[in-house]
């Protein structure tokens, strides 16, 4: 089979008014970036606002593995085959990050015939919008920076600076640095660490304001600093408030691509949800529901941390009602859920495969605690065995429930046939959807909600930095804000190296950090970092270009 570059190369690409035809975008509100890919002027909304939306499908997945689950595959590829079925079908989904692109994950545009296009573009620098974000936090730390230096008329403690610079790559001689700041003015350097700019409080704004005027005052919001005497220093307070939104002008506006099939695909926003909120933006959700009858997005990672976040994050903040979650999974992944060596996970194994199945049990616990109907997706792959795939319908039918087998990899939409017909017959199901918290709960309570119910812990305990911030958070309007847990994706604990679906575990916050523009409490745990570092052989070193602007390596 062909690489996913080569696959991409080698299909089809609609012009983008083409595009935009289908899904009755007037060319009006098109901003062209090229002849493939353009972002649409927000003044559509004022056309489609008295229009009903269309039905909300979110992907997610079991806990991911080294070998790849296909979640975003997944999601291209029912877009693609809800298309086939004559629907009027549209994906909303995040833009990547160049730090995986380059680092050990590869891209974010699906994987063999359920891709977006243009993919190169997709994963380098598309339209932008990454760098303006990128440029708009580092805005903020220049002038903070330029205000200590030229007098500090805002009494700011330059040892309580809490604002980080952002680089949308990974590199982890970032993790901490010292920002210096010239001696003679008698402002003595200082310990910073940066971000990627996925992690940034202004992607996560971004995605989660509904129009401009929600956008600046999350920006006023941003917390930077604190004063000698304890008082928290805005943007507002620094008076660039409108600076940064310049900066952010275009990247406010959603992406649209197309799939492999020339299906209309929107792109917007990226936030890791490891360590953010992990979804795409409002404003492209919200779109997409006006303009097709079937919307189908994602969230990052498992249901423990993309799927949790969506719900009770962007859905509250935002007034949306799933229809229907499909939950991705692969015999493989099961098996690696079992204790099996990635290495090993091709070959048939049967009892690894029931033992691994609690990891897709737990993540349904969490999805019919949310009160939504499901479809599981299992990926299949030619590793499979009859045997192997005998057992999953057999424990699918015993435990009622609804799985299709999902082949958008080797067969495009065609493959996902059986698992766009489910997913339509789900959404007209009754559902019961509510959130696991109330935002009045005490902070500790809204932690162990997600902690208990999600996770499977018995305790969450906390560092002696965490317990400090928790006190000075109880005293504040801060303590009615959501809760974006910081996790490892790998486990259900925060240990990276724990499989399967552990009970009574302990959870360790380590620290907890405001973010005011997006509303939520940042709670770090585990070993979890906000700037990855990249591994021993990084993707950076297979990546190459030739003489023709031909790309080849990406993936």
């Amino acid at each position: 089979m062909l690489s996913d570059i080569e696959i991409s190369q080698s299909a089809k690409v609609e012009k983008i008014n083409k595009i935009a035809e289908k899904l009755a975008i007037n060319e009006d509100y098109l901003e062209q970036y090229g002849s493939d890919k353009a972002k649409i002027n927000l003044n559509i909304f004022k056309e489609y606002e008295n229009k009903p939306d269309g039905k909300l499908i979110l992907v997610t997945a079991i806990s991911p593995t080294p070998l790849g689950e296909g979640k975003s595959t997944t999601s291209i590829g029912l877009v693609d085959a809800l298309c086939k079925l004559n629907k009027k079908a549209l994906g909303a989904l995040r833009e990547p990050s160049l730090g995986p692109v380059f680092g050990v994950k590869g891209g974010a545009a699906g994987g063999g015939y359920a891709q977006i296009n243009p993919m190169a573009d997709l994963n380098l620098h598309f339209t932008g919008d990454l760098h303006a974000i990128t440029a708009a936090n580092n805005l903020i730390s220049a002038c903070l920076d330029n205000h200590i230096f030229q007098g500090n008329e805002l009494n700011i403690n330059p040892d309580r600076v809490v604002w980080q610079r952002c680089m949308d790559l990974n590199d982890r001689a970032l993790r901490e640095v010292t920002v210096a700041i010239e001696e003679k003015k008698g402002v003595a350097g200082r310990k910073e660490r940066f971000n990627i700019t996925v992690a940034s409080e202004i992607m996560a704004i971004l995605c989660l304001a509904k129009d401009i005027n929600d956008l600046r005052s999350r920006v006023d919001n941003l917390i930077l600093a604190y004063t000698y005497d304890d008082k928290v220093i805005t943007v507002k307070d620094l008076g660039i408030t409108g600076s940064v939104l310049v900066l952010l002008k275009d990247a406010m506006k959603p992406n649209l691509v197309q799939t492999l099939e020339n299906n209309p695909i929107l792109v917007h926003g990226g936030p890791f949800a490891n360590i953010a909120h992990g979804c795409n933006s409002i404003i492209a959700t919200r779109l997409g529901l006006k303009l097709a009858d079937y919307l189908v997005t994602e969230a990052g990672f498992g249901a423990d941390l993309g799927a949790e976040k969506f719900l009770d994050i962007k859905c509250r903040e935002a007034g949306l009602n799933p229809s229907a979650v499909v939950l991705v999974a692969t015999i493989k992944a099961l098996k690696y859920h079992g204790g099996v060596d990635a290495k090993e996970c091709k070959l048939p194994n049967l009892e690894a495969l029931k033992k691994g199945i609690v990891n897709l049990e737990k993540h349904i616990d969490t999805l019919q605690k949310f009160g939504l109907p499901f479809v599981i997706a299992l990926n299949r792959f030619d590793t499979d065995t009859a045997e192997e795939l005998s057992f999953m319908d057999e424990w699918s039918k015993e435990n009622n429930y609804p799985l299709a087998l999902s082949e958008v990899f080797a067969k495009g939409g065609a493959g996902g046939i059986e698992l766009a017909e489910k997913v339509i017959a789900t959404c007209e199901q009754e559902n019961n959807f509510n959130y696991l918290y109330d935002l009045t709960d005490s902070v500790e309570d809204k932690i162990f909600k997600i902690a208990s119910k999600v996770y499977g812990a018995k305790e969450v305990v906390y560092k002696k930095a965490a317990l400090a911030k928790l006190e000075e958070i109880k005293k504040t309007n801060y303590k009615d804000f959501y809760i974006c847990m910081a996790k490892t994706p790998l486990s259900l604990t925060d240990n990276a190296k724990i499989v399967g679906a552990p009970k009574d575990f302990t959870i360790t916050v380590k620290e907890i950090r405001v973010s005011a523009g997006a509303k939520f409490l940042v709670c770090l745990t585990g070993a979890i970092m906000t700037m990855p570092g990249l591994p021993k052989v990084p993707l950076a070193n297979k990546i190459d270009i030739d003489e023709d602007n031909k790309i080849h390596n990406l993936s």
